[in-house]
């Protein structure tokens, strides 16, 4: 399952991680969101050994996503080392599980 990240554990759980982390910044209403929720869920328990999957919802936790400059949503970014290191806007690219898959396996 997708961890839960807020603004005040986004600096621990992201950038201080010891292995790669994928954040989707999410909201309840967001439709496409709502598309690749369950494959993300899914990949969180497939990807685990490699990639932390963590999902941060930007109503709950606006500092974060104001300051990374993120203006819609769904947005994933890939941190290694405390760095962005991949982005991923929308959905267009990452519609199914297994380009979203693919996707997170190019970057990691």
């Amino acid at each position: 399952m997708a961890k839960a990240v807020t603004d005040a554990s986004f600096e621990a759980d992201v950038l201080q991680s010891d292995k790669p982390v994928l954040v989707d910044f999410w909201a309840e209403w967001c439709g496409p969101c709502k598309i690749i929720g369950p494959s993300l869920e899914e990949l969180a328990e497939e990807l685990a050994d490699k990639v932390t999957i963590t999902k941060l919802n930007i109503e709950e936790n606006p500092d974060t996503p104001g300051n990374l400059g993120i203006r819609g949503i769904p947005t994933l970014f890939v941190y290694k080392d405390g760095e962005k290191v991949a982005q991923q806007i929308g959905i267009a690219e990452i519609s199914t599980k297994s380009k979203l898959k693919a996707w997170i396996e190019s970057v990691v």
